[in-house]
């Protein structure tokens, strides 16, 4: 197939070499086409300026003004010992507030000429600070000049377009670049079919190209970026639904449970009746085994659900019809913990081959990297021979030399935490693929799902099982209000002497091992100049402190394996009262006598992190307490996240507010591979009708036509947008 030539083509042909290297290596843009695709972050009005008044401090801005006065200064220097140092400082106004510009030495001459009193200019530049005052040093600027015949050209229209640039390259001058290329524009082919095109009254790609960049109207905008939008969509929707399809063509082993088989003599052991909740998403998974292609499943959750139990059911079902099912979970101490839970829940069903088990039994192996020699030998050979029917594991499961007697279905637990070839590697175990159930606790707004696992069929958990009890949070001011915290180790003693137990989680380790270059300051850390707070400080703090005579013990990722779990294990048993951890025990963690958990620095930690880690509370018939303590001022937007969190219970809505405040790209980057995200134009969150729709609109044109052989623009979108990288990524899934 003939790709566009003029699209195609390298920048350095048609910018010079110097700039091409630039584009190439700060903003990523090789050819053409990638120039094209490098649309305005917003659009300048000829009357209305960029606001002086709101500039950001350390940022490169572009900003449109006039100068008010210019005033050239000599000073003595060593470089110019007799007072022949030049200084040129010119104040530029937009009628919001004033700027300082300042130039020095012989970079003084040219603006000096240029930027006279009443001269309008767009300048560039990063924002510093000098006498406490702000100022761009030695900016790069463009006059506009209304009459000159080249400006004219060049503005163009009302509008300026302004677009993300970098130090080493302003905004106008990617602009001018833009303007170069503009012409080929024309050639660009159309990745939407003419009907869907028309159908929705979208403009051409070349038209839309034309206007996102040249725009003589505000309208001209909105069509361009309603088209664009559409593109971004429907490619990427095209592309989940070509992988749907091929997996839809794979064989796959139809695996029913036997009517009174394993799962039945599990059912008949519950103590409780499952949540409708459960028993509709059982059905959904059940439905799917049932059928001889792969399952390829997404179930979502609250924190505690009980997708555990889900899943678990569709293991017992895979073994009852003689397959073998997988879980593999993100840590060790998650696999340890499953590994427990599981052979508890099963009791005597677990003990296959063993006195005392029972009828149907299976045997339930763990394996992790850190285990014995014979304890992993003896559960590589019972995968072998087929005896153990159900393994749990972290990635050592993916290794080549475990073999499976027949893998009959994998569980994901936790699927952001897994690279999508070790999902692969493990579905390479069966004879046939597999089927998949990949389960998540953070939940996902159902556009976001739709985007990022639309190859995925999903199914929502969404009410708490019976016996689950409330958990109260609180935002904890420590800075503005000391006794706060006092009262919060109170309560904390409160729990233990009422017999329960209580969580201390704080951002970091404090051993001396953490990696200054990995703690990154925020511009929130620089204000408190103070690094985040550390369990090994913390947890001595409150041993000889507030917490004096109860049981603490600490529990972090750099622990040696058989101690985390010796810490878990006590920690479970209730010898200890108080467990100060970091992230390590936000997923899986459960014991059910812990009442209390308090987070330390708590907005340092993102929403959807910290519903996770108050999910760790409440699990028992006693009602939680979740206390977020944050030394943030009042009306920060740190703040204002905390007591979002503190407000609802409802995963869903935080995960919302969460991406609005994040920006999808965080979502779709952890989600793709780390390949860069290709949505520019479409919001997740806002252009949820837009998904949708473009979800049926490539449903449909798959189905008809799955080589796209009767649309080549759309293929052509499809390859830039699966390079090689994305291509593996796709079909690895």
């Amino acid at each position: 197939m003939d790709l566009v030539p003029a699209l195609e083509e390298p920048l350095k042909k048609v910018l010079g070499p110097a700039t091409a290297k630039v584009m190439a290596e700060h903003l990523g843009l090789h050819s053409v086409g990638d120039l094209l695709h490098h649309y305005p972050r917003r659009y300048e009005e000829r009357g209305q300026l960029t606001h002086l008044a709101d500039l950001p401090l350390d940022e490169h801005v572009t900003v449109v003004a006039q100068v008010a006065d210019a005033r050239l200064h000599s000073f003595a220097s060593a470089k110019a010992p007799r007072g022949k140092g030049q200084r040129l400082e010119v104040t530029i106004t937009d009628g919001s507030g004033r700027l300082q510009l300042v130039f020095f030495g012989s970079g003084v001459h040219k603006p000096h000429k240029e930027l006279l009193p009443g001269t309008r200019a767009m300048f560039a530049g990063k924002v510093s600070l000098f006498n406490r005052r702000l100022q761009l040093a030695h900016p790069a600027y463009e006059l506009l000049r209304g009459d000159a015949e080249e400006s004219v050209e060049t503005w163009a229209g009302a509008l300026i377009p302004l677009y993300p640039a970098t130090a080493k390259l302003e905004s106008w001058k990617i602009g001018k670049a833009i303007q170069t290329v503009l012409p080929s524009a024309q050639e660009a082919l159309d990745p939407l079919p003419e009907s869907l095109r028309e159908g929705r009254g979208l403009v051409t790609l070349p038209e839309a190209l034309l206007k996102i960049h040249r725009p003589h109207t505000k309208a001209d905008i909105a069509d361009a970026h309603a088209r664009l939008k559409w593109d971004e969509a429907f490619v990427l929707q095209v592309a989940l639904a070509r992988r749907r399809h091929a997996d839809a063509q794979l064989p796959a082993v139809p695996r029913k449970p036997a009517p009174d088989g394993l799962l039945a003599a599990f059912d008949d052991r519950l103590p409780f009746t499952l949540t409708d909740g459960q028993q509709k998403v059982s059905k959904e998974i059940f439905d799917d085994l049932a059928t001889d292609h792969p399952m390829h499943r997404l179930l979502q959750g609250e924190v505690g659900s009980g997708k555990t139990m889900v899943a678990l059911r569709a293991m017992l079902a895979v073994v009852d019809a003689g397959g073998q099912a997988a879980m593999l979970a993100p840590t060790e101490v998650l696999a340890q913990q499953h590994h427990r839970s599981v052979v508890e829940m099963m009791g005597e069903l677990a003990e296959g081959g063993m006195l005392g088990g029972a009828e149907h039994a299976t045997k339930v192996v763990l394996l992790t990297g850190s285990m014995g020699t014979a304890a992993r030998r003896q559960a590589m050979l019972d995968l072998v021979t087929g005896e153990a029917g159900i393994v749990i594991g972290t990635h050592a499961l993916i290794e080549d030399k475990v073999q499976f007697h027949d893998l009959g279905l994998v569980v994901v637990d936790e699927q952001h935490r897994f690279g999508v070839e070790q999902r692969d590697a493990l579905r390479g175990k069966g004879k046939q693929p597999p089927h998949l159930l990949v389960m998540t606790a953070t939940p996902i707004p159902r556009t976001v799902a739709m985007t990022v696992f639309g190859d995925l069929e999903t199914s929502v958990l969404d009410q708490l099982p019976a016996g689950r009890s409330p958990i109260a949070s609180h935002v904890v001011p420590a800075a503005d209000k000391p006794h706060f915290l006092s009262r919060a180790w109170e309560r904390v003693r409160e729990e233990v002497e009422n017999g329960h137990q209580a969580y201390v989680v704080c951002p970091r380790i404090g051993d001396e091992e953490d990696d200054p270059k990995k703690a990154r300051k925020s511009a929130e850390d620089e204000a408190e100049k103070r690094p985040p707070l550390a369990v090994l400080e913390i947890a001595d703090q409150l041993a000889k402190g507030p917490l004096r005579g109860l049981a603490v013990e600490v529990l972090h990722g750099r622990m040696h394996p058989d101690d985390k779990d010796a810490v878990m294990r006590r920690f479970a048993a209730g010898e200890t009262h108080v467990l100060v951890a970091t992230t390590v025990i936000e997923v899986g963690v459960n014991v059910p006598n812990a009442t209390a958990m308090v987070i330390m620095d708590a907005d340092r930690f993102g929403v959807s992190q910290l519903h996770q880690l108050r999910g760790r509370v409440g699990r028992g018939s006693a009602a939680g307490l979740c206390l977020l303590v944050t030394e943030m001022p009042e009306a920060s937007p740190a703040r204002q996240r905390l007591n979002a969190v503190a407000s609802t219970l409802d995963g869903f809505e935080l995960s919302r507010i969460d991406l609005e405040q994040r920006r999808e790209g965080d979502v779709l980057g952890q989600a793709q591979s780390g390949a860069r995200t290709s949505l520019r134009v479409l919001a997740v969150i806002e252009d949820e009708e837009i998904i949708a729709e473009a979800r049926e609109e490539a449903t449909a044109v798959v189905e008809a036509d799955p080589e796209l052989t009767a649309l080549p623009g759309l293929r052509t979108a499809l390859d830039a947008l699966l390079d090689e990288e994305r291509e593996q990524y796709l079909e690895k899934g």
